[in-house]
């Protein structure tokens, strides 16, 4: 095997056995800090809208392009002290990347505390994970809240970082770790100041749509992946063409689709982000109600899709 397939195996394990271990160093927290303190420092001295635009042009190509860099440094400074190093501290970069086990930890922890019956202590943890107001949410309302966020992060918290590492192999000189860690700076930027409402209008419009065109070729993969896996190709295309442009978002809407026509559930309806009512369109047919059963299912689905692709690459590569 290849050092690349080496790579990908070893942090492909790595994130399903260990995933994120809360406390450890981990390079989103790293770009997390830079993104708040250039906002920080953006908020109190940049007032013009164009000159906050400007600025997150800076942040939002700066972070990606000094994050891939710095992973490629770091592999191949390792690289030239041993080759079994460099294998080493790539695999770890590259699965710092992934966020399989995290997503299924975290729905884990919610549907654990549910079935306690301990609600209040439910909605607490479930605020960990999702952004909406959790306070008042029932039984029904947290069970889709965690879908949501297990099926909507599905595309750039798993296949997205893969599909990049994959891309990242096959190029000469560049390796997996630069790529998905310069794709991790893109979804963390978006995250963090991706929205369309104040303080983040002008300062992350560009983050969001840097972020929204790296992922819509992983997304549509893992959409096509998802609707042969199901048995029923057509109507989760159909279902997809018919809700998922509905969204604002040119991904999430379409990965959450994909995976309520699958499971044969609807998403979507109100949410509450800070006391304010949004409403989100209707995604998939109401054949089933959402359970914990339907999550683990998605979950199971998401981690299908990855070793797919992963495999796919694997044997690609053996004829490089």
């Amino acid at each position: 095997m290849s050092n690349n397939q080496v790579i990908l195996a070893i942090a492909a394990t790595l994130d399903y056995l260990i995933g994120d271990p809360w406390g450890w160093p981990h390079p989103v927290r790293l770009m997390g800090w830079i993104v708040h303190n250039f906002h920080t420092f953006t908020a109190k001295y940049l007032h013009h809208p164009q000159a906050q635009r400007s600025a997150g042009i800076v942040l939002a190509i700066g972070l990606v392009t000094i994050s891939g860099s710095s992973g490629w440094l770091i592999v191949q400074a390792a690289q030239s002290l041993h080759p079994l190093l460099g294998i080493i501290i790539a695999s770890i970069l590259l699965a710092s990347c992934f966020a399989g086990r995290s997503l299924r930890v975290a729905g884990e922890e919610v549907l654990q505390s549910l079935n306690q019956k301990d609600i209040a202590a439910t909605r607490s943890i479930l605020s960990r994970y999702v952004g909406r107001d959790t306070e008042q949410l029932t039984e029904t309302e947290i069970l889709r809240a965690v879908l949501e966020t297990v099926t909507e992060n599905a595309t750039d918290g798993v296949i997205a970082p893969l599909f990049y590492a994959i891309l990242g192999a096959f190029l000469p000189g560049i390796g997996s770790v630069p790529l998905a860690l310069a794709y991790k700076a893109a979804s963390t930027l978006d995250s963090m100041v991706g929205y369309r409402e104040y303080p983040y209008i002008y300062i992350g419009w560009f983050s969001a749509k840097q972020e929204d065109i790296l992922t819509w070729l992983p997304c549509r993969l893992l959409v096509i992946t998802l609707a042969i896996l199901s048995g029923k190709p057509l109507y989760v295309w159909q279902t997809c063409r018919r809700d998922a442009v509905k969204d604002s978002s040119p991904n999430s809407g379409w990965s959450e689709c994909a995976y309520a026509a699958v499971l044969g559930v609807q998403l979507g309806g109100t949410n509450w982000y800070r006391g304010v009512a949004k409403q989100k369109p209707l995604l998939g047919d109401p054949i089933n109600p959402i359970t914990a059963q339907k999550i683990k299912q998605a979950t199971l689905l998401t981690r299908y899709c990855f070793l797919i692709w992963l495999a796919i690459a694997l044997l690609i590569l053996t004829r490089f």
